[in-house]
């Protein structure tokens, strides 16, 4: 790929110091709240192998000596063995489904000794390298079906794998490479798609069993189906500029669904649901008949967006309560607010909000955390360790970390904008992808605000998996921007 240039310059002067410094603020304060949330009453030695903090210790200190061991490597090693590496996680990840291991039933574990790994945290690195080899390759396109789809594979097949192991929330963690995606050029319909998808899902799941006013309709049927409409016809205006049909077929649809209304609430009740199917149907027909007479392709494309949301919509009720495994279920009605369940599916969240809302503006102070240390909150010390932050170190101390996280992806975009080369640029998107999901779901699932799927904090969360995960990720794309200024062979 590339030979190293500048060799006269050390190693030590070409690194990004300011993202090693933030790296290294994040251990520490990660220390800190893994010490907060496994201490107990009695104990005299924070530092003891035996305590959890303790152990936090050696993994940090092995997850920087693996950091700068990475910085010493050649960035052709990177760029030849991508694939390799690729297929040695996805080997990996393919026989842990058969570990024979039932850890909080999920089989994502490697147990050797008193050693435990999850090969699902390393599987993000390996599947950067990969999308950056392919999408790097002379001649890619990400417009070209075929090229694009190649790209999703590399995706897919290691998220498959982990829902093998019943580790959900650690494969929809792969889902954010398509924000990479989206950098490189993927349409942003496609993006658009996907958040059309999670509004539909919520709205009709949410007020499926609401009604209209007097009517016998359900507010989320009628909504979801509105927006089809409009996002549809929205789509007319921006991809086949033509304004004026537009506001013509939004005025139509909008004109007849305010009549059918009128009529359902004063004349005779009906549900209207009946009324907004039919114009998606209309609407698609009219859609099919623009593209035979102007032979604009977009119009059967946004004609398959339409029939693909209604569709999704119909299908959404199915998953949810013949697909979904009844803790996943219980878990989306608690954050829709249908179910509370204080007791159950909602105990965790409940709990982290209490323990957060306790710590008030400048928390209880370090150790010093009653919810923590009476141990309320479940995974308090992993996927629940926001919550710690919050209570012993108040508002304040959770917007520093949260500030910490959002000038370390700042600089990660920095940096990736900065790359000469292709490759360089593609991985540290995603790990901009990455390090972004992880820290929106994870404190938003603490906060209540996203649903409880189980995934790390970065950097703060206690186990060496996650850990060393996380720094591989983050110190190949360091010693790539490291190598910026080397020249083509």
């Amino acid at each position: 790929m590339v030979q190293e240039a500048g060799k006269n310059q050390s190693l030590l002067g070409s690194v990004d110091w300011w993202t090693i410094g933030i790296y290294l603020t994040l251990l520490i304060f990660g220390w800190i709240s893994v010490c907060g949330a496994s201490y107990t009453y009695g104990e005299n030695d924070i530092f003891s192998l035996d305590t959890r903090s303790g152990m936090q210790i050696i993994w940090m200190g092995t997850s920087v000596c693996l950091g700068f061991i990475i910085l010493a490597l050649d960035t052709r090693f990177l760029d030849t063995f991508s694939y390799i590496i690729y297929g040695i996680l996805l080997l990996l990840l393919f026989a842990t489904i058969f570990n024979p291991h039932d850890i909080k039933g999920s089989h994502s574990w490697i147990v050797l000794g008193p050693l435990r790994i999850q090969p699902a945290e390393f599987g993000k690195f390996a599947t950067a390298l990969a999308l950056a080899k392919l999408m790097s390759t002379f001649g890619y396109n990400i417009h070209k079906w075929k090229h694009f789809a190649a790209a999703c594979a590399i995706v897919i097949m290691p998220m498959l794998f982990i829902i093998g192991q019943r580790e959900t929330g650690s494969a929809l963690v792969y889902a954010s490479f398509f924000l990479m995606f989206y950098r490189e050029g993927m349409p942003g319909s496609i993006l658009f798609t996907g958040v059309a998808m999670v509004i539909y899902f919520v709205v009709g799941i949410k007020y499926e069993n609401v009604l209209l006013w007097d009517t016998p309709t359900s507010v989320g049927k009628f909504v979801v189906l509105l927006l089809v409409q409009i996002f549809s016809i929205s789509m007319i205006s921006v991809y086949c500029r033509n304004s004026k049909q537009s506001w013509i077929l939004l005025a139509y649809c909008i004109g007849i669904t305010i009549g059918g209304l009128l009529f359902s609430e004063f004349v005779i009740p009906f549900d209207i649901e009946w009324v907004q199917l039919l114009l998606c149907i209309l609407l698609v027909g009219y859609l099919v008949y623009c593209r035979l007479a102007s032979r604009i392709s977009y119009y059967l494309y946004i004609a398959l967006f339409a029939i693909g949301s209604v569709a999704f919509f119909y299908s959404a009720d199915y998953v949810l309560n013949d697909v979904m495994e009844e803790h996943q279920r219980v878990r989306i009605n608690v954050l829709l607010g249908l179910d509370e369940d204080l007791a159950g599916a909602g105990y965790n969240v409940h709990q982290s909000e209490i323990a957060i809302g306790s710590g008030g503006l400048k928390g209880k102070g370090f150790l010093n955390g009653t919810q923590t240390k009476l141990k309320f909150v479940p995974e308090q010390d992993t996927d629940f360790i926001f919550c710690t932050v919050g209570e012993e170190e108040g508002f304040l101390g959770s917007a520093g970390v949260l500030f910490l996280f959002l000038a370390l992806i700042l600089r990660l975009i920095y940096l990736s904008e900065r790359q000469p080369f292709k490759f360089s640029r593609i991985y540290g998107y995603c790990v901009v992808s990455i390090f972004l999901f992880h820290v929106f779901i994870n404190v938003g699932m603490v906060l209540g605000l996203t649903p409880v799927i189980g995934i790390p904090l970065p950097f703060f969360s206690y186990g060496g998996s996650s850990l060393w995960g996380f720094t591989i990720l983050l110190f190949i794309f360091l010693k790539l921007d490291a190598s910026r200024s080397a020249v083509p062979d």
